[in-house]
C-alpha cells in the first residue's frame, strides 16, 4: 500500500483529491493540510511514500516544503501540482529534485499514474508543461512592456499607467497594442493570462 499526503490550500479540492485517491485499492491518504507549515511537520512525522504539494500555499509554498524535505533527508517522494506552467517555478522544482510536476487541470488518472511512476523510480513531468517550459521560447516582451503589463495586472488604466511611468497616454496605448500583438491576444486580460502562463512577468 502506497501512503499519500496531500497539501492543497483550497479545501474543496483537497477533499476531492483525497476521496479520489482513496478509491484506488493500492493508495491510502494518511493526511492532508491547507498550508505548507503544517504539511512539512506532518510529512516529517508521518513519512508518507508520496507527498502531493500545491505550489502556492500559506506559510510555505510547496516548493519550499520540497526543498526543506531534501535538507532533512526525508525519503518521501514529492509531486508538485500547479496551475500555470511558469518557467521560474519549474526551475525551482528541478532544483528541489521533485519527482513529479503536474498541472491541476490534467486528467485525474494522470495523477494516479504519476504516483505509480514515481514509486517505480521515474520522474514525471506533465507533457503540456514540458512543451511550454522546456521549448526554449524566449520572452517576446521588452522590459518596458513587462513593466506596463505588471501595472495592467494590478488593474491600472491607461491614464494611471501613463502617470506612473511618465509617458503619454498615446505611448502607453502603443505599448499595449504591441503587447497584444506579441502575446497573440484580443484583450488585456488574455494577454496577462498568456504572459503569466509562460512566466514572462517573472522577475
Amino acid at each position: 500500500m502506497t501512503t499519500i499526503y496531500l497539501a492543497e490550500d483550497q479545501g474543496m479540492l483537497n477533499t476531492a483529491l483525497a476521496t479520489l485517491l482513496d478509491l484506488e485499492i493500492d493508495l491510502s491518504v494518511v493526511g492532508t493540510a491547507t498550508n505548507g507549515g503544517t504539511a512539512l511537520e506532518d510529512i516529517r512525522r508521518l513519512n508518507p511514500d508520496v507527498a502531493i504539494l500545491d505550489i502556492e500555499m500559506p506559510q510555505m509554498t510547496g516548493l519550499e516544503v520540497a526543498s526543506r524535505l531534501v535538507q532533512v533527508d526525508v525519503s518521501t517522494k514529492v509531486i508538485i501540482l500547479t496551475t500555470f506552467a511558469r518557467k521560474s517555478y519549474f526551475q525551482q522544482a528541478v532544483a528541489a529534485t521533485v519527482n513529479g510536476y503536474l498541472l491541476k487541470d490534467g486528467p485525474s488518472d494522470a495523477l494516479v499514474q504519476a504516483i505509480h511512476s514515481v514509486m517505480a523510480g521515474d520522474t514525471v513531468y506533465a507533457p503540456e508543461l514540458v512543451r511550454s517550459v522546456l521549448s526554449g521560447s524566449e520572452n517576446p516582451l521588452t522590459p518596458r512592456e513587462q513593466e506596463i503589463m505588471i501595472y495592467l495586472r494590478q488593474g491600472l488604466n491607461t491614464k494611471r499607467i501613463a502617470q506612473t511611468v511618465f509617458l503619454s497616454e498615446g505611448t502607453v496605448r502603443n505599448y499595449i497594442s504591441a503587447i497584444l500583438s506579441k502575446t497573440g491576444s484580443h484583450s488585456r486580460i488574455e494577454a496577462i493570462n498568456t504572459a503569466e502562463a509562460n512566466g514572462w512577468l517573472d522577475v
